[in-house]
């Protein structure tokens, strides 16, 4: 492609591949449920669109952030050598530049919300950034994803009622932090002997696989849990608890369908059935709610 055809930042195709676009589904949900709870209803028109570009923003960040970190790890994995950084479609300049236009629209977003928002958006950056510096270091590198994933409940919360909080996004953010550190350690499974052979601290490579997948099943465990107490703390009515019981069902199927010698379903198990478990929840909020 001429670079005369190329958008400053890279072509729209490319940077949605890079961002993993589609992704988005994990957590903006749950930053609506937040919102939702916080309004008990429709949350006002201006807090939905600025939460919800300040979740955009904020998730394209992490993810270009996470490509320019793994860069080199991303080069010599041959699961990931094809990625539009490591191939040159988009360049380190123009993702820097990437990180740095979503991180100016993701405060700005949080400055149109409210003081408190504004405040805590520079910690929530730097928070969701050190995720792709923890692999190094720790197997906790899960769980600090599903805790920046977790704060998407929290974050709804307060761009609606930011001077108080009660118990049920709090039990919503560990529902998610226990949920995402799941998936994410199937997931990880993909690189397992990759990440012996260059020293990366993901739960199968450090515990094997019989731990890792006896870890993910109690945080599958703790995600059913944890959506259970914030229904009741949220004073959610039956149709909640039914929806809990669903997804405690996925999230069995999810495991039953995982196996380290076989990585056929890892996708399924990944995306498709974690893709429809948010917009569920958000459902199961409203009509917890309003039935």
């Amino acid at each position: 492609m001429n670079n005369s055809m190329r958008a400053p930042l890279g072509q729209f195709a490319d940077i949605c591949s890079m961002i993993k676009i589609e992704h988005s589904v994990f957590a903006l949900p749950y930053a609506w449920a937040g919102a939702v709870l916080a309004a008990r209803g429709l949350p006002p028109v201006q807090s939905l669109i600025f939460l919800t570009i300040a979740m955009a923003a904020v998730r394209s960040f992490a993810m270009a952030f996470n490509r320019l970190a793994d860069l080199p790890l991303d080069r010599a994995n041959p699961r990931t050598c094809k990625r539009p950084l490591v191939s040159g479609r988009i360049s380190v300049r123009q993702t820097w530049a990437f990180c740095g236009v979503t991180a100016l629209i993701f405060i700005a977003s949080c400055a149109a919300l409210n003081n408190l928002c504004l405040r805590l958006s520079a910690p929530a950056l730097l928070f969701a950034a050190a995720y792709s510096l923890l692999k190094r270091f720790t197997s906790l590198c899960h769980f600090w994803l599903g805790a920046t994933l977790g704060l998407a409940p929290l974050a709804g919360w307060i761009s609606v009622t930011p001077g108080s909080m009660n118990l049920a996004p709090v039990l919503l953010f560990f529902a998610v932090t226990f949920w995402v550190a799941a998936f994410d350690i199937y997931y990880s499974f993909q690189d397992m002997d990759f990440d012996k052979a260059f020293g990366l601290y993901s739960v199968p490579s450090v515990y094997g696989t019989k731990t890792a997948l006896a870890i993910a099943a109690f945080s599958h465990c703790m995600t059913a849990v944890f959506l259970s107490l914030a229904g009741a703390a949220a004073g959610l009515s039956w149709p909640w608890f039914c929806i809990c019981a669903g997804i405690a069902v996925l999230l069995f199927t999810e495991h039953r369908l995982m196996n380290a010698e076989d990585l056929r379903h890892v996708n399924t198990a990944f995306f498709t059935l974690n893709g429809a478990i948010s917009p569920v929840v958000l459902a199961g909020v409203i009509l917890g709610i309003l039935v």
